[in-house]
């Protein structure tokens, strides 16, 4: 089956990952000229290759720099940077470049097509998406998480379902130009992503594209530059802000222990409608809560009542690695946050507990550590250190955490982590948090963040055998923090 605007369209798809194989599979279906390039070439994208050209698609594997001849539109994977060869030389040949997320736009039915509701920033996106599809579940309507996670974009659009939650990070957001979510949902925004973009402008500039003319442009009215994207935005049809203070009409935000609407209420200068109670966010956190609301500003757009913004929140099951309650061992709370792996990411987890004993370290990305370890050396029990870059950490703790202890452990081997907890439990006392919230990439030691939260797993297991306690301390992924401030 083929679709007049692809039919016998030549189209190179940039990368074999999971986004760029569906595109591949999706263009094909149309009737389009599909070659693939991949720059990798092993026994997994072999077996692919073999799949995709059953389907009509050409591969080209071991090189990801030659650009084919006679194109009309290049398909990049999100991670291949503007710069890369190919791309750099199909925009001097003029040949237009999006990236999936755009593909998978252009690619919905012209009739009955699932409106989408976006959101993007530096941090919570995932736990955001998750949120934002539960709640929708909740009030009876289909449908799915998309984008960074779950379902490839360009498959779901061509499936039924009446809502898309979707998840667009800076890389997809660059490669778009016609996006029109319904609503769209800014969280944060902190510098990241810096040496794919180029700049902090840059950076910006991608993840404003997702306040599209007609849409509701959701912000986070506790952070500047969220707020001037939405301001900035030409031809919105609303903008909705969020915040953890009492909220102003026209925003959503917490009211003693509860998530109140003040912007979709009938009369929003004297009315407010009760959501949910914090206690129904999971894992409990300042900046989960923040992801709560504009989870529940962007269903609220949709039409979600309050009640589905409760059911959804407590439905909704955390993604491990994320302030992951792990056990409570001796009187004190082991949380893995191996997902925080920048600075912006690692300060909120570190807010939401007190005190802490912090593990700390890997791959830095060249990113300033200085304002982070400022703002929570008050709340500093103890800190331990792992990873190639730990010593950038530790020059700034000398700066501006003097008092605090620290340990600075060099092993990189697989017994390094239990070293690590160990030393992290030698500094712990009863009512302290020790917390893996690494600020750092994992690929110095560990495969990827997953690993390195499993290896904490692990670790604290087997510190809380060798105690004679029981690992899990009777709470899941879902549970907070044991105090905050």
């Amino acid at each position: 089956m083929t679709n007049g605007p692809w039919d016998g369209l030549a189209v190179c798809v940039a990368g074999l990952g999971v986004s760029g194989a569906a595109a591949a599979r999706a263009l094909a279906a149309r009737g389009a000229r599909v070659t693939a390039v991949e720059a990798r070439d092993d026994e997994e994208r072999r077996a692919l290759a073999a799949e995709l050209e059953a389907l009509g698609v050409a591969v080209r594997l071991g090189d990801g720099d030659t650009l084919p001849a006679g194109l009309d539109l290049v398909v990049t994977s999100p991670g291949w940077r503007p710069d890369a060869p190919l791309l750099a030389a199909a925009a001097d040949a003029g040949i237009e470049i999006i990236g999936e997320v755009e593909l998978a736009w252009r690619l919905r039915p012209a009739e009955g097509a699932a409106p989408w509701l976006a959101i993007t920033g530096t941090d919570g996106k995932t736990t955001a998406v998750r949120m934002l599809a539960c709640m929708l579940a909740a009030a009876g309507h289909d449908a799915l998480a998309v984008g960074n996670v779950g379902t490839p974009i360009v498959e779901a659009v061509a499936e039924k379902h009446d809502v898309l939650a979707v998840e667009l990070s800076s890389y997809q957001l660059h490669w778009s130009s016609s996006l029109a979510p319904a609503a769209s949902a800014v969280l944060n925004i902190a510098p990241d992503h810096l040496d794919w973009h180029g700049s902090m402008e840059a950076y910006v500039e991608a993840k404003g594209k997702i306040y599209a003319p007609g849409c509701v442009a959701v912000h986070n009215a506790d952070d500047p530059t969220s707020t001037a994207l939405a301001e900035n935005a030409p031809g919105v049809e609303r903008r909705v802000g969020f915040t953890l203070r009492v909220p102003r009409p026209g925003e959503l935000g917490v009211v003693e222990e509860l998530l109140v609407d003040r912007a979709y209420t009938e009369h929003p200068a004297t009315e407010a409608a009760e959501l949910a109670a914090l206690p129904d966010v999971r894992p409990f956190a300042p900046h989960n809560v923040a992801n709560a609301l504009a989870a529940a500003a962007l269903a609220r757009a949709y039409g979600v009542p309050p009640e589905a913004v409760r059911d959804g929140l407590r439905a909704f099951v955390p993604d491990p690695h994320r302030i992951q309650h792990v056990a409570d061992v001796d009187g004190v709370a082991y949380v893995n946050d191996s997902k925080a792996t920048q600075p912006h990411a690692a300060a909120a987890s570190l807010a939401a507990y007190e005190p802490i004993v912090w593990i700390a370290g890997g791959l830095l990305k060249g990113l300033d550590v200085d304002d982070l370890v400022r703002s929570c050396a008050a709340r500093l029990r103890g800190v331990v250190l792992m990873g190639r870059d730990r010593h950038r950490l530790a020059e700034a703790l000398a700066r501006h955490a003097a008092d605090v202890p620290v340990v600075d452990v060099a092993d990189t081997d697989t017994g390094a982590m239990d070293r690590v907890v160990n030393e992290a439990a030698g500094l712990a006392r009863p009512g302290d948090t020790v917390l893996l919230a690494p600020v750092g990439a994992s690929f110095d030691m560990f495969a990827n963040y997953p690993a390195r939260g499993d290896a904490f797993i692990a670790a604290v297991e087997r510190l809380a055998a060798s105690r004679g306690a029981a690992a899990g301390g009777g709470a899941g992924p879902g549970d907070g923090p044991r105090s905050t401030r």
